[in-house]
C-alpha cells in the first residue's frame, strides 16, 4: 500500500530447544561477566587482606612462642599484634624527642661497623628510606633509553648529573633503571642527554608501572617519539 513493502512478521512456531539453549548461553554469559568483573574489582581487597593476615599471624604467633608468655594468661591470639603495635608506638615516641634521635644516630654508627650486620643494616636502611621518602626529592623526572641494547626501551629516573668520566669537559645523567616490581634495586647508567627520550609521566605513575610490572599503564602515558621505532611500525 503506498508502496511501502509488508514486513514480514516474526514466526510464532520457532524451535523450544534452540530457544532454550540461546537463553542459557545468555544467562551463562551474564554471570559470567559479572563474577569475572566482582573479582577484578576485590583483588586488591582481597590481596591487602591476605597479605595483613600472613604478617600479623607471623608477629603474633612468634610472640606467643616467648617463654614469659607461653602457656600463661596472656598467651591468646592477638596479644602479638596488641604487643606490637605497643612497641611501635613507644618507639615513635621515642624517635620524636632529641634524644631518640641521637639514640638512632649511635645505632646507625655501631651497627654498620659490624661485619655482615653492616651490610644488612645498610640494605634494609637504604629500603626503609626508599619506601619513606618522598618521590620527587629522589627523581627529577622519568625517561626512556635505549637498555640492555639498542632498539629495547627502558624506563629510568634521572638521579642526577655529573661530568662523564670517558670524556672530559662532557656532562652525562645519572639514570636509575629500577627493578621490577621492586624498585628498590635496579640498574645505573651514566648517559649524555641526546640519548634519553622524554616523557609527560610523573613519578607516581611510573612507580605505578614499576609496581605492577607494566599491567597498570597510565592514560597521560606518551611513548617518546624515536624515528627508527615509528619507521618499523610503518613498514609493519
Amino acid at each position: 500500500m503506498n508502496g511501502q513493502r509488508e514486513r514480514p512478521q516474526p514466526q510464532g512456531d520457532g524451535d523450544p530447544q534452540l530457544e532454550e539453549r540461546t537463553a542459557t548461553q545468555r544467562l551463562q554469559s551474564h554471570f559470567g561477566r559479572r563474577i569475572l568483573s566482582g573479582f577484578l574489582v576485590l583483588i586488591p581487597l582481597l590481596a591487602t587482606v591476605l597479605i595483613l593476615q600472613v604478617v600479623l599471624g607471623y608477629i603474633d604467633t612468634s610472640f606467643r612462642a616467648f617463654a614469659f608468655v607461653k602457656d600463661t594468661p596472656l598467651d591468646f591470639r592477638g596479644i602479638g599484634v596488641a604487643f606490637a603495635v605497643i612497641l611501635f608506638y613507644s618507639v615513635g615516641l621515642l624517635v620524636a624527642g632529641r634524644a631518640g634521635r641521637r639514640a638512632i644516630g649511635w645505632q646507625k654508627l655501631i651497627l654498620t661497623k659490624i661485619p655482615i650486620v653492616g651490610s644488612i643494616f645498610g640494605v634494609a636502611q637504604q629500603a626503609t628510606d626508599a619506601l619513606t621518602s618522598p618521590s620527587g626529592h629522589r627523581y627529577s623526572r622519568v625517561v626512556f633509553l635505549n637498555w640492555p641494547r639498542p632498539g629495547v626501551l627502558a624506563m629510568g629516573f634521572v638521579t642526577g648529573h655529573c661530568h662523564s668520566p670517558a670524556e672530559q669537559g662532557k656532562m652525562v645523567l645519572a639514570v636509575y633503571i629500577p627493578t621490577v616490581p621492586n624498585p628498590t634495586s635496579g640498574m645505573l647508567a651514566f648517559v649524555s642527554e641526546d640519548e634519553i627520550f622524554e616523557t609527560e609521566l610523573t613519578v607516581e605513575d611510573a612507580m605505578k608501572i614499576v609496581f605492577s610490572g607494566g599491567i597498570v599503564l597510565p592514560e597521560s602515558m606518551h611513548m617518546p617519539s624515536d624515528p627508527s621505532l615509528s619507521q618499523a611500525a610503518g613498514d609493519s
